[in-house]
């Protein structure tokens, strides 16, 4: 089973690291975010993925394509032809990835149209190239077997940016809640779906979160897998910060892995 990963976003609210590349690749600890992500997934056993690439995918070509120089201390010799010496640093798991370019302005229902021909088993999963979790990949394949749907979505409890305040009727502050959990549930991603929902993707304006998702849902097809545990979207500068302080100081819930 192969992992989509839509990876074509501009990220205009993390202005201040996607001016310079795009937002998979800014990094948490030293390593892309995407790195972690594919990370989980690999640690739970999926090690296939598909990139579907967008804003400066270039990039994110050239970061694999050169992923041994980036990521390990090389000897290169400088002969005809050069001959290079990758030295292990580490023991990561082996990984395939498909590199995709869905084109610049491409929505996310019509990114994942464009990797269809990519994807030959029945199921497959997607999610965004800038969400990292401590979610259980396998208790989510087995809950989506479970039901028979063509699809599920991952659901966490949204949290606030904000402090929470319990008032009195004086004013009077009763309790105060630090970035409280708030009601109801929110989609992150994580989404396993069976092949027949690329029926329900049209051309490069589809928004998989619109339309496809809306029928699925009226049509009882679309499930959700309840996560109480971590999740951390990274989508502005603070966000940033935040990740890269819980990875810094080793209290990065989402490092599933040894």
């Amino acid at each position: 089973m192969k992992v989509v990963i839509l990876c074509g976003g501009l990220g205009a609210r993390l202005r201040e690291e996607t001016e310079y590349r795009p937002k998979p690749l800014v990094e948490i600890g030293g390593k892309p975010i995407l790195w972690h992500i594919m990370r989980l997934f690999a640690h739970h056993g999926w090690n296939e993925f598909v990139l579907a690439l967008g804003n400066r995918g270039r990039m994110i070509r050239e970061y694999f394509l050169y992923y041994k120089a980036f990521s390990h201390d090389c000897t290169i010799r400088l002969a005809r032809p050069n001959e290079i010496t990758h030295h292990e640093a580490d023991s990561e798991p082996e990984m395939t990835v498909t590199l995709v370019d869905t084109g610049a302005e491409t929505m996310t229902g019509g990114r994942i149209k464009r990797v269809q021909k990519h994807i030959a088993d029945e199921l497959f999963m997607v999610t965004y190239g800038d969400g990292v979790a401590d979610l259980d990949i396998r208790n989510l394949i087995a809950f989506h077997r479970s039901h028979g749907k063509k699809a599920t979505v991952t659901a966490v409890r949204p949290t606030s940016r904000f402090g929470a305040l319990d008032l009195a009727s004086n004013g009077r502050v009763r309790a105060f809640a630090e970035k409280p959990r708030l009601e109801g549930w929110s989609s992150c991603g994580f989404f396993v779906f069976h092949r027949s929902v690329f029926d329900e993707l049209d051309g490069d304006a589809c928004v998989l979160e619109r339309e496809p998702l809306e029928r699925l849902a009226a049509a009882g097809e679309l499930v959700a897998f309840q996560h109480e545990g971590f999740f951390f979207a990274m989508d502005t500068y603070r966000e940033y910060l935040e990740l890269n302080e819980l990875w810094n100081t080793s209290r990065a819930p989402w490092k599933v892995w040894p």
